[in-house]
């Protein structure tokens, strides 16, 4: 293997989307993620992982508090991001979010900076807003060392953005073995892009938004014949750990059992072997013949929605009645998780959830499957 921008980096990032929260669901549990931090530092780990528009901006102050505030800033690495297609309006705005993550975590710089979540709708705004130049102006004056893009999207856009921006230092991707060959996030075929211009990889979402931790049984079934020690998730994680030219696997952690469990095995990392491998083609193939909706949970898709409909619950739902039954097709639960909240027979079918969401899932045809089995 080549050297390569973090090569030698701890193959656990801290994901920073979905942290800890308190009793009332909303506020961050800053002791209980102070812990998780600790953890992560004495094990090994250094890169921390959060965006402009995580939790309204509480991830990126949680970060301060919980990161910075507290440690050498030598002892770790830290990235943000900038969206220029979400929580703005112009150029002007867009670059601010720099300046207010800046504010918010108190870092100083950041290490690593990327353009946030590329698709075929948004990635125009980049261009519009100069935020190529942008980054390359704060490289310039230090406040940031390396930057990239995150991607959700098409290989074609892939490798056209990076035939054009060849001065990005790095890509992060969606990758995990259920998308390995999932011709809607194409991971092998963008991870292979990446590896064709010399571009190092950090990966989000290797357990699928935390799918991939608690899989359909048949997937269970052949992890437990395999190793019954081992979580589920670590197979998720190693397998994207394994590749070549990673800087680090993120994961979102949310509790300190998590980080437990994802520190057993990440803590002294050796890539998955052959016969491994074998073990997780065969989780694959029952994938395949998977019937749930492979939503994420990350909600992208609702900030913008004018029926207010909370589309990651029903499809959560609809995915816990196909994987257990439910004597009233579940109209009970559907009825608890859209309560107050816009029903998904009331879609409109404006496009927008669809524009925005990083599975490329077809929401509106999907809502109204679950209008009709549950409403």
């Amino acid at each position: 293997m080549s050297d390569y921008l973090g090569k030698n980096t701890f193959k656990l990032g801290f994901g920073l989307m979905r942290l800890p929260k308190l009793s009332d669901g909303k506020s961050e549990d800053i002791d209980q993620t102070k812990k998780m931090v600790d953890m992560f530092l004495v094990a090994g780990g250094t890169y921390f992982d959060t965006a402009y528009v995580y939790d309204d901006g509480l991830s990126e102050e949680a970060t301060k508090l919980a990161l910075v505030d507290r440690y050498p800033r030598d002892k770790y690495t830290l990235c943000t991001k900038l969206c220029a297609w979400l929580q703005c309006h112009d150029e002007a705005s867009a670059k601010q979010q720099f300046y207010t993550s800046l504010k918010r975590t108190g870092a100083g710089y950041f290490d690593y900076y990327l353009l946030h979540a590329l698709q075929r709708n948004n990635y125009k705004k980049y261009d519009e807003y100069h935020i190529w130049e942008f980054a390359q102006e704060l490289r310039q004056k230090d406040l940031i060392k390396n930057w990239g893009f995150s991607f959700h999207a098409d290989p074609d856009l892939l490798e056209e953005l990076l035939t054009d921006h060849p001065e990005v230092d790095f890509v992060q991707l969606q990758i995990n073995y259920a998308d390995w060959e999932n011709p809607g996030v194409a991971s092998r075929q963008c991870w292979e892009i990446c590896r064709r211009h010399n571009k190092p990889v950090t990966i989000m979402e290797p357990v699928k938004g935390g799918a991939l931790a608690n899989p359909i049984q048949k997937v269970q079934d052949i992890f437990k014949a395999a190793a019954p020690e081992m979580s589920f998730a670590s197979w998720a994680i190693r397998f994207a750990a394994s590749l070549d030219g990673i800087i680090t696997v993120l994961s979102g952690m949310s509790n300190i059992q998590q980080m437990e469990d994802n520190l057993s095995y990440m803590k002294d990392f050796q890539p998955l072997t052959g016969a491994e491998q074998e073990v997780v083609k065969k989780a694959q193939a029952a994938l395949v013949e998977d019937k749930s909706i492979p939503c994420t949970a990350c909600h992208y898709c609702t900030g913008g929605c004018p029926q207010n409909i909370p589309i990651p619950e029903v499809f959560a739902v609809k995915n816990d009645v196909v994987a257990n039954g439910a004597w009233d097709g579940g109209k009970r639960g559907y009825s608890i998780a859209t309560a107050n909240k816009g029903k998904a027979g009331e879609c409109i079918q404006c496009g927008q959830c669809e524009a925005a969401c990083p599975q490329h899932l077809s929401i509106i045809e999907l809502l109204g499957e679950c209008a009709k089995a549950m409403e």
